[in-house]
């Protein structure tokens, strides 16, 4: 099976390139070829050009057809309508990652099904998402152009600490200063690790069945976002300073943080993955978040322990902290 991935060396789709080679797919990626390296995917087959340049990728794709086309970094509409000039044709299968965060926020009934409406009015990313998959929809219905919707939810590796303020927060853990946990911390949230996703992703590939069908693909393990945070501060051997601070005022320090709060993360979130396990048969998350815990860290001590921390994520947190203690909301 001859396969195309849009990226391929990004936080999801390198894991998803890693499983695809060792099942003997010959695996293409597309991309400006100037990855930063650290998750460099060793045995696909590179074709260089910038996905966003039609013309340009049109030409460095002329004479290639492909059993599927994974695109990763697809956005907008605008992205799509690309996807779908460049692709009619050369492909039997197109499979759009979008999200988990389109679906209804906050969700009315759980568990979240494939048949949850989506709907998310905080956040424009998730929106534009819901766009794409409308447009999806719509050119399927009008030339039968053949879409996979893939709908990820917080899907994580050793290179990203899956918390708000990444390694950020470990370094403040490690020197004992606090960190804002959005909400109360109580709230139920899904961690995926990258493996465990790209089994998912990749079993759907050349499955005919699977068009005109979405997925999400996420872990079974239920986690709060307190214990998230203390097996963290457990692999680093600390005990953190957690200062609990409702979304709605996170948002007003920092509008991109606080639009992925309210527009996901703060709401308790649990999946029914029965639609994905039983188009493949193979998935069943293996890797619970300790033990991915114990790879972020290792890879932060080897890697990025020694950078300096986010100087905007500090000052955000920083100064919500202490206008908390000011207010007398908080002790310090």
């Amino acid at each position: 099976m001859k396969v195309l991935f849009i990226g391929g060396t990004g936080n999801i789709s390198s894991a998803c390139s890693e499983i695809a080679i060792s099942h003997g797919i010959d695996l293409y990626h597309l991309n400006r070829g100037i990855s930063s390296g650290i998750r460099n995917v060793q045995g696909a087959k590179t074709i260089v050009a910038d996905i966003r340049q039609v013309e340009e990728t049109e030409k460095a794709i002329a004479g290639h057809h492909f059993d599927a086309v994974v695109d990763f970094i697809a956005y907008t509409t605008e992205h799509i309508l690309n996807d779908i000039r460049l692709f009619t044709g050369k492909t039997d299968q197109f499979v759009f990652i979008s999200s988990a965060s389109a679906y209804q926020t906050p969700p009315s009934t759980l568990p979240v099904t494939e048949e949850t409406p989506l709907e998310n009015p905080f956040w424009e990313y998730s929106r534009n998402k819901i766009a794409c998959e409308n447009l999806l929809v719509s050119e399927f219905a009008n030339s039968g152009f053949p879409y996979t919707i893939i709908r990820p939810s917080h899907t994580y590796s050793k290179t990203m600490v899956p918390v708000q303020g990444g390694y950020t927060v470990l370094h403040r853990m490690l020197r004992g200063l606090p960190v804002v946990v959005h909400g109360d911390g109580t709230s139920i949230w899904p961690l995926t690790h990258h493996r465990d996703f790209a089994v998912g992703l990749v079993g759907l590939l050349g499955n005919k069945s699977a068009i005109n069908e979405a997925f999400h693909i996420t872990s079974d393990e239920w986690l709060t976002w307190n214990s998230i945070f203390m097996t963290l501060a457990a692999e680093l051997g600390v005990t953190p300073k957690l200062i609990h601070v409702p979304s709605e005022i996170i948002a007003r320090y920092d509008k991109t943080i606080g639009d992925s709060l309210l527009g996901d993360k703060s709401h308790s979130m649990i999946f029914d993955n029965s639609k994905i396990k039983k188009f493949v048969p193979d998935y069943h998350p293996q890797i619970s978040f300790r033990e991915g815990a114990k790879e972020i860290i290792a890879w932060y001590k080897e890697n990025t322990m020694n950078k300096e921390p986010d100087e905007h994520i500090n000052e955000v947190m920083n100064r919500i902290i202490q206008d908390l203690a000011n207010a007398n909301l908080i002790n310090l």
